[in-house]
């Protein structure tokens, strides 16, 4: 039987050869094709391989210029599955991920996310993992992962392209404000590389910093003027 709703899998990658062709493969295992309509890798301009390690691993490459709200965006736009998963190109899906998207779908979740873990036993990074179980925006992120029907994402205009850091937060938080948002019970498990190259206290430090600037106020460009000078530097 063919299913009610089907879902598009939106993967925005820059650079990401070494990482793209594990996740597609582990993707492709974890779920029922009949239940997926397409997976789009969506290229922000990569240099190296990614194009075609992911077009050898299954999916479907659309280019965009460089932002990840661009880049989801733009695949969004290109979709055509009922269902939008954004999914970041170093994070894995729990088994069946696409059969408990859809079944929280059917039971009137328009929006939601899997839980999270990292790939590391690091116990701070096990903590703030664990808190993504809590279903308040504050615990929300893009490595979560995101599900989203169709419908709701153009009516709530998608990500906010102003934003070049921190656009899924901000859409999250629209997205708690205008629909029932589902914490699914699995987790999807993504990478600490960033934490292990840039050292865990001050990613984690900074990330908070940039939290509290967002509350007071402050606008997407000051936002990622802070990201690139203490953690991208």
């Amino acid at each position: 039987m063919k299913p009610n709703k089907t879902i598009s899998i939106i993967i925005p990658v820059l650079n990401e050869e070494h990482f793209i062709g594990k996740v597609l493969d582990h993707l492709w295992n974890t779920c029922n094709p009949e239940l997926i309509k397409e997976v789009i890798c969506v290229d922000g301009g990569s240099r190296d391989q990614t194009v075609s390690v992911a077009q050898n691993h299954g999916a479907t490459v659309i280019h965009s210029p460089r932002g990840r709200a661009k880049q989801m965006n733009r695949g969004a736009r290109n979709a055509e599955g009922e269902v939008l998963y954004f999914l970041h190109a170093d994070t894995f899906t729990p088994i069946g991920f696409d059969k408990i998207i859809l079944e929280a779908i059917d039971q009137g979740f328009e929006t939601g996310c899997f839980r999270m873990r990292f790939d590391t036993k690091n116990p701070f990074l096990h903590l703030f993992a664990y808190m993504s179980k809590i279903n308040h925006r504050l615990c929300r992120g893009g490595d979560q992962s995101l599900f989203v029907e169709r419908q709701v994402f153009e009516k709530t205009r998608g990500f906010n392209e102003s934003y070049l850091i921190y656009e899924d937060t901000e859409f999250i938080t629209r997205l708690y404000h205008q629909t029932r948002f589902k914490i699914l019970p699995n987790a999807v498990i993504t990478s600490a590389r960033k934490y292990r190259e840039k050292g865990w206290i001050k990613v984690q430090f900074h990330f908070g910093m940039i939290h509290l600037k967002n509350y007071l106020g402050a606008q997407p460009d000051e936002l990622y003027r802070y990201y690139k000078k203490y953690i991208l530097a």
